[in-house]
């Protein structure tokens, strides 16, 4: 078995980077993290890193059965259009995937749910030259509580309308659940409250505007959804210690994008403590 991942970058000559010798640890770390997969891709969307995990649930046996192949040799054509659509969006865009909640399928095709994040890999210039990530099982053993499709439907409603007056109920009728079980399904999956999920993805569409943008703060908090100017900064502060306009050139300074004028991605949520979101 190839499972040095350093031996494989010399295999495929036409990578654009090379591997690292601590990449390598965190693969062998992430084999012994039971129904997580990690994997790490070229621009070209092959694997040139994975975790036993992943290719279990690909249905393989050994790590070189994945390792240099493309997703769509390896899952269905549904799945294997959207897992390679998502590579291309964080390749050409620089915009990290979290904790998307999306359908998946095992071994012997049950179908299962995951969390997946995608970030971009950059080379010592800057230039993104991959996409490492992972994908967290969200059924764990003796679990008996089915996730609904109509939930994925809603968090990408959520995260693509949160300018609108959205709330916990609003969001559990659009699941067609009862609230209770919206809320203890929300808790289960994210370790948030809805309303704290709510904040969050309001959060992170607006931290993406700081950063990319030169509309001005108040602009930003009614297209995201708050209330108003001083909400805005009330919710940045307490989950980040800094102002949006601390924000925004603290992120600027750390990380220069050009000005986009876009309105929040999906899939998108800022690194925030869910203990401080707490009311």
């Amino acid at each position: 078995m190839k499972s040095d991942i350093i031996a494989l970058s010399k295999s495929l000559a036409e990578t654009p980077f090379a591997l690292s010798a601590e990449l390598g640890i965190i693969e062998q770390l992430f084999d012994h993290v039971p129904e997580t997969a990690f994997f790490l891709k070229d621009c070209r969307g092959r694997y040139l890193a994975v975790n036993q995990s992943l290719v279990e649930r690909c249905g393989l046996r050994v790590k070189d059965d994945l390792l240099g192949r493309e997703v769509r040799e390896i899952f269905p054509r549904e799945l294997a259009e959207l897992y390679a659509a998502q590579d291309q969006t964080v390749v050409r865009t620089g915009r990290s995937i979290i904790d998307h909640l999306e359908l998946h399928w095992y071994a012997d095709r049950r179908p299962g749910w995951c969390l997946t994040t995608k970030l971009p890999m950059r080379d010592r210039s800057g230039a993104i030259v991959g996409v490492v990530g992972i994908s967290r099982d969200l059924r764990a053993p003796g679990d008996s509580e089915t996730i609904p499709a109509s939930l994925a439907g809603t968090l990408e409603y959520l995260e693509g309308h949160c300018d609108e007056a959205i709330s916990p109920s609003s969001l559990a009728r659009r699941a067609g659940l009862p609230p209770v079980r919206f809320a203890r399904l929300i808790k289960r999956i994210f370790r948030l409250t809805p309303n704290q999920l709510i904040m969050q993805t309001r959060l992170a569409a607006a931290a993406r505007l700081l950063n990319e943008t030169e509309r001005s703060v108040a602009e930003i908090a009614y297209d995201c959804g708050f209330y108003d100017h001083s909400a805005m900064t009330r919710a940045f502060r307490s989950a980040t210690n800094l102002t949006p306009t601390q924000f925004r050139s603290l992120r600027r300074h750390e990380n220069p994008a050009p000005p986009l004028p876009s309105r929040p991605g999906k899939g998108e949520r800022v690194g925030v403590d869910p203990e401080k979101l707490k009311s």
